[in-house]
């Protein structure tokens, strides 16, 4: 069993885990902690960006000679391959470190293996400690790899009646400077910022990062755009961030020059042939080593993710303000034909942002159906 102390510093390694959101993709946040062998915390570290230390090589660099017999506690369970950097169970063994408690196992298959191979070198392992924390930190990354395809966050501004613009389609600014900052936080946490070319054309967005450190890039810009209607002095054709616009097989590209500053993808229409197949172009996103999207778009298209059953989470900011009327909902489309049919989702945040609220919830996952009971029997 875990001890206090390797609790303890846990909770400081899923910490340090989340300081490399927006920084590591297309790899895991990862955060680690050594302790010696009294259980003093001798050296810590998380991972930065791709390409440099993993967070246990750091950590190990940080105790020196003091990690000799100690123990090392990560998020992630060790890689056992080389990538761009060196195995990190070969740095464990080589510091001389005893024992390696585990949150979350390693789910990408070239990078596993390493809980057997600590094993079998004779080290003690301890797997699952704080894995649910260890698994939300690290939902964007897990997902891609589970699940093929990015992580996608249903980002909205509503009034406490749920209208997201006014009748006259006005919606700047339902929320404060607060919550408006606070997106670009979450824009900054992402690869990608995805909206449908309505918005563009309504809005003419830029979708970039502005009001929150960019520590990786500005995150890629992706116009869902089936017709190709996005107007070549659009926002996000600037060279200020790179920008994939997807279209459907029959739209007509006209002029190239016109789109100079994008890149045109075309995927397959959507089933009910209404736009573009999301599906596909997650798929492609992932091919690219998008590990994160941020859904910006209308209410339609927020309606058709979540049709799909492709929203992982929602961030909704929620305004003291009340519009009523024909003002514009937040979601829109064919929506539950019943209560019952209705997506049910769990609220796991609500954080004042000014004078706003920070709402922040997750699917709720059905519970797997119960096996039926075996009962013993005696054949005659």
């Amino acid at each position: 069993m875990a001890s206090p102390a390797e609790y303890a510093a846990m909770r400081r390694a899923l910490a340090l885990a989340g300081r490399g959101l927006g920084t590591t993709s297309p790899n895991p946040v990862v955060g680690a902690v050594v302790l010696d062998i009294v259980g003093t915390v001798v050296g810590e570290g998380f991972h930065v960006k791709a390409g440099s230390p993993h967070a246990e090589v750091l950590a190990l660099a940080a105790a020196g000679s003091r990690a000799q017999n100690g123990t090392c506690v990560v998020t992630l369970e060790p890689c056992n391959h080389t990538g761009r950097t060196p195995p990190c169970v070969q740095a464990l063994l080589d510091a001389g470190i005893a024992r390696v408690v585990i949150a979350v196992r390693d789910p990408f298959a070239p990078a596993a293996g390493g809980v057997e191979a600590l094993r079998a070198a004779g080290l003690e392992v301890e797997v699952g400690v704080l894995a649910a924390e260890a698994e939300r930190v690290n939902e964007a990354w897990l997902t891609s790899v589970r699940a093929g395809r990015p992580f996608v966050t249903w980002k909205y501004a509503a009034s406490l009646d749920g209208r997201s613009a006014a009748a006259d389609g006005t919606s700047q600014w339902i929320t404060g400077p607060a919550a408006r900052a606070d997106v670009h936080r979450l824009r900054a946490e992402c690869d990608a910022v995805l909206v449908g070319s309505g918005t563009v054309l309504a809005d003419d967005p830029a979708l970039t990062v502005r009001d929150a450190p960019v520590r990786h890039g500005q995150p890629l810009r992706v116009v869902l755009d089936s017709a190709l209607r996005t107007p070549p002095t659009a926002q996000v054709l600037d060279d200020t961030a790179p920008t994939l616009i997807f279209k459907a097989p029959g739209a007509v590209d006209g002029d190239p020059r016109l789109y100079e500053g994008a890149k045109i993808v075309t995927v397959p229409q959507a089933p009910d042939g209404t736009g573009v197949d999301l599906h596909a172009v997650l798929a492609e996103l992932h091919s690219r080593q998008v590990v994160s999207v941020l859904l910006e778009g209308g209410p339609r298209l927020a309606g058709s993710f979540l049709a799909a059953g492709l929203v992982d989470r929602v961030v909704g900011y929620v305004a003291p303000v009340l519009i009523g009327g024909d003002g514009l909902p937040a979601l829109a489309g064919p929506g539950a034909p019943t209560i019952e049919a209705a997506r049910r989702f769990r609220l796991d945040e609500i954080t004042p942002v000014g004078p706003d609220v920070r709402l922040v919830a997750r699917p709720v996952v059905p519970s797997p159906p119960r096996e039926p009971a075996v009962e013993n029997s005696v054949e005659n």
